[in-house]
């Protein structure tokens, strides 16, 4: 500057940094020469305030052609339009952050909270360094601060950030990042465009262009170059401000030359010496400053003029911006400008997204889970199409909200759980990484989630239930039997017995009386028979006259009574509805009960909450305490399994309970074929189902209120009864078989039965084959059938003849109508002393030899008219006695119930002239 004074000056151009404008700021008011001042940043880095001193205008011979530095005003105003209460702002190496000074003074005053972070000339290097020395909840944390953020700097380390953070996945879509420079061009806008994602908002400044396209390229009588006027001149296009300033002051100072010229109030240049004391200043130094201020131009930055301070206060800034979104050079418009004078002109209102999601893509990640997320469709080549519940929540947001997804399933297949680095795998892993959106499945909203990521409310309640195989009719020969225990069986037929002796006892000790000719008698085997056949309400024909006999079998008639019916009643339960050996009806039973194993999805929130609460000491309830017992054997490896579908496999195929969320159970209960499972859970719902978001999303209040307003209209309900109907085909809470019940019975409940049968015929068919051959071996030695159910009637006469002539005690009376013979005919009737054989009873196959000796005088017989009519005795006296052999029916000796005798006279009745002598059922009375 020297130099040039000494040569001779009529004014002074700088384009320097503020660090020397301050010299040569002193230097120009000490020798009066006009100083125009071009600020200049480093590297197109953003400017900062130089702060020059004006102690007194008269002395201040320095113009700044440049505006002042309104960054702060407009970040400032930008800022509070988007309503952010919390950003970070980065800027370069070049940058002096103390240009930003009074910036932020304001925004702590407003309570804002506002972090500075310097970014480093190797950015890979600083990007890698945060993944290194961070945990995973500080980069978590360093994500959200992430989401809104303000970059200071020039373009090309702008560019190289923005790729950085985001191949790195530090940001994603939901971010919102303002770059803000003077030195931005077209092309940079672009470029910077094309390499983020999310919403981008861009601050430079603007120059006016004049509608006229003949006229760009002329300011008033000059004419500039038109690779400079033009704006898409690529040469325009990669000037920086600071040479369209020096190019402006340049014509300004033309222009004012001219004007001295032409008022004839030229000076002599100055030919000055700045290095002695006693060098004056130029003495045309203030004429001149004046007519450059005075002046003004209209050249490539606008109007260039001076205010009173000797600054130019004619300054634009351009907001542009970008919707929010993942797609890669996606287009940019214009939001608003910003002056001094007018302050923003436009409205820059960071609105809700409402349906306004038109162009959006979102990335979702799912796991497979029915019946909230399912596989649809599977072709070779094309994507796969899912179903579902949780589908169908996202398509009617979709629908409403106008945006568009990408599904695929986490890579591990699960949910997503804290590992020991800090760090989330499965679903949760993908959203806390950026690598997803959204997630949406069978996903509960637990707090450690919460901690990760953002959940929108809940669109369907969660509850913890067990899934249960139903209990199933076994395969039971002896069904018939299953009514009575065995010890009961036992009891019945020892009464059996027990009974059948005491009547025989009874009847021995006093014995009843039996007509003549009765077909049973009161021997062991008939008691037995007997009392067998009233139990099995078959009756009996042993007449039991007795008072003592009839007693106890009137108590064993009742006693059979009550045993029969309640068999019978029993028995239709067991055959109709299967026995519930295990009920479990709630998870209070199943945590009590030891016989079934039961587990769940291991690391699953299940899993966790089990854990948490079966772990506490200060847990009330120590049902979960004993769950937890179960579910971690072996370390969990026992009775767990990986995925859920491994858990209801093991239901159907074992014995074993299944807990996991309720939901899901009651689907796969009602989507059985074979009605199979049946579930038990709480019915208070504690948590509930929700969408997972990236941590701090804007999409996740938009989402809650379009969940509320399908869950006000009863959308939702509709979506819910789609895959969970209530008039299903399976019964969820019936522990029984619903098919078995009112269905017919079959030949396996019966097998018993016919069994038993089966070896009655048998055994009665051996016991035949048995009798058959012992008669046949002791045929010579064993009197045959007939033989062996004939009684000797000789010790009848004897036993009679001797209570005849006995005394007259009435035990020892005979009844005249003490002994009947069945019908019998009698051919003929040999000589006295003779051996006469009567032929077969008529009907009855019995037959009946009678003796008849001649010493025999005390027993008469008395044939009725009937009977005397068929007999043809001879010459037989009018009273004949003696001996008689009788075949008692029963087969054995006959028992006569006489107690008194008497004599018997015969008297022969008048025949009435009928032919009865071939009448098979006359009959003879003794």
């Amino acid at each position: 500057a020297c130099d040039l004074m000494n040569q001779g000056i009529l004014a002074l151009v700088s384009s320097i940094g503020c660090t020397s404008a301050g010299s040569l700021q002193s230097l120009a008011d000490a020798m009066h020469i006009p100083h125009l001042f071009i600020q200049r940043s480093p590297a197109g880095t953003p400017r900062s305030g130089c702060g020059l001193t004006r102690s007194n205008r008269n002395d201040d011979y320095t113009l700044s052609v440049r505006p002042p530095v309104y960054l702060n005003d407009v970040i400032l105003r930008v800022v509070t339009e988007y309503a952010w209460q919390k950003f970070i702002i980065f800027y370069d190496n070049d940058y002096d952050i103390r240009g930003i000074q009074e910036f932020l003074d304001k925004v702590s005053q407003q309570g804002m909270d506002v972090a500075l972070q310097k970014v480093e000339n190797n950015i890979n290097k600083m990007i890698t360094g945060l993944f290194a020395s961070m945990r995973i909840e500080e980069l978590n944390r360093y994500r959200d601060t992430l989401r809104r953020a303000i970059l200071i700097m020039n373009p090309s380390t702008a560019k190289s950030f923005l790729t950085e953070v985001v191949e790195t996945n530090l940001v994603a879509f939901d971010c919102h990042w303002i770059i803000i420079n003077e030195e931005i061009n077209d092309v940079d806008v672009q470029e910077l465009v094309r390499r983020s994602i999310g919403r981008l908002t861009i601050i430079r400044q603007t120059f006016p262009v004049p509608q006229n396209i003949s006229q760009r390229c002329f300011r008033g009588n000059h004419r500039i170059s038109s690779s400079l006027c033009d704006p898409k001149d690529p040469f325009s296009q990669s000037m920086e401000i600071s040479n369209l300033y020096i190019y402006d002051t340049v014509l300004l100072l033309a222009n004012a030359f001219h004007k001295k010229l032409e008022d004839r109030k030229w000076h002599s240049m100055a030919s000055l010496t700045c290095i002695r004391k006693n060098s004056k200043p130029w003495q045309g130094g203030r004429s001149m400053l004046e007519t450059i201020k005075k002046g003004g131009v209209n050249g490539l930055t606008g109007e260039l003029e001076f205010a009173e301070n000797g600054g130019n206060p004619n300054v634009h800034f351009e907001i542009l911006g970008t919707n929010y979104g993942e797609d890669l050079g996606r287009g940019i418009r214009k939001l608003g400008c910003w002056n001094p004078v007018t302050g923003l002109n436009g409205s820059l209102t960071d609105r809700k997204l409402e349906n306004n999601m038109r162009g959006v893509v979102l990335r979702v990640v799912t796991v497979l889970e029915e019946p909230f997320v399912m596989v649809s469709e599977n072709v070779l080549g094309k994507p796969k199409k899912y179903q579902g519940f949780s589908i169908d929540v996202l398509e009617a947001l979709a629908t409403y909200l106008g945006f568009k997804y990408e599904i695929y399933v986490a890579p591990d297949h699960k949910y997503g759980s804290p590992q020991d680095d800090g760090s989330w795998n499965g679903l949760i892993g993908e959203l806390v990484f950026k690598r997803a959106d959204i997630g949406i499945s069978a996903l509960t909203i637990t707090p450690d989630r919460e901690n990760v990521v953002d959940f929108t409310t809940r669109y369907m309640d969660y509850s913890v239930g067990v899934l249960l195989r139903k209990a199933e009719k076994t395969v039971d020969m002896f069904a018939c039997l299953a009514p009575f225990d065995l010890s009961l069986w036992a009891c019945i037929a020892g009464t059996v017995l027990l009974v059948g002796l005491l009547v025989y006892l009874l009847n021995w000790l006093n014995p009843p009386r039996l007509q003549m000719g009765s077909m049973t008698s009161t021997t062991l085997y008939n008691s037995m028979w007997f009392v067998y056949g009233s139990f099995v309400q078959q009756g009996g024909e042993v007449p039991y006259t007795t008072l003592a006999t009839r007693l106890m079998m009137g108590a064993w008639w009742l006693f059979a009574l009550i045993v029969i019916s309640s068999y019978t009643a029993n028995l239709a339960a067991f055959l109709t509805i299967t026995r519930i050996e295990n009920s479990i009806q709630s998870l209070q039973d199943l945590s009590r009960q030891t016989d079934i194993p039961y587990g769940t999805v291991l690391d699953s929130a299940v899993y966790e909450h089990v854990r948490v609460k079966g772990m506490n000491p200060f847990e009330r309830d120590s049902m979960y305490s004993q769950m937890w017992r179960m579910i971690n054997r072996s370390n969990g490896s026992e009775n767990n399994v990986l995925e859920s579908s491994a858990g209801i496999q093991k239901v159907k195929h074992g014995n074993y309970a299944f807990v996991w969320d309720a939901a899901v159970l009651e689907y796969v209960a009602i989507n059985d074929a074979e009605c199979s499972f049946y579930t038990v859970g709480n019915t208070v719902a504690d948590r509930g189902y929700g969408i997972a978001l990236q941590h701090g999303s804007p999409y996740r209040d938009v989402f809650s209120q379009r969940i509320l307003e399908l869950q006000q209209n009863g959308d939702m309900d509709v979506l819910k009864h789609k895959w969970w109907p209530k008039n299903g085909q399976c019964d969820l809470y019936s522990s029984v078989d619903t098919k078995q019940k009112g269905g017919a019975l079959d030949i396996k409940s019966f097998a018993g039965v016919f069994c038993i049968l089966a070896a009655g015929i048998v055994l009665s068919c051996f016991i035949a084959m048995l009798e058959t051959w012992w008669n046949k071996r002791k045929g010579s030695r064993v009197p045959s059938k007939e033989d062996d159910k004939e009684i000797d009637l000789e010790h009848l006469h004897r036993r009679v003849n001797s209570l005849c002539t006995d005394d007259d005690s009435p035990h020892k009376q005979f009844s005249t109508s003490s002994i009947d013979l069945t019908p019998l005919d009698i051919d003929t009737l040999p000589t006295r002393q003779a051996l006469e054989q009567i032929s077969d009873f008529r009907n009855t196959h019995i037959t009946t030899t009678t003796f008849i000796p001649e010493q025999i005088q005390t027993l008469s017989r008395t044939l009725s008219a009937k009977a005397a009519s068929g007999f043809s005795f001879g010459s037989v006296p009018e009273h004949r006695t003696g001996p008689f052999r009788h075949r008692a029916p029963n087969g054995g000796f006959f028992r006569s119930p006489i107690k008194t005798m008497s004599s018997i006279p015969y008297q022969p009745t008048p025949t009435l002239g009928l032919n009865i002598g071939s009448d098979p059922d006359r009959g003879t009375s003794i």
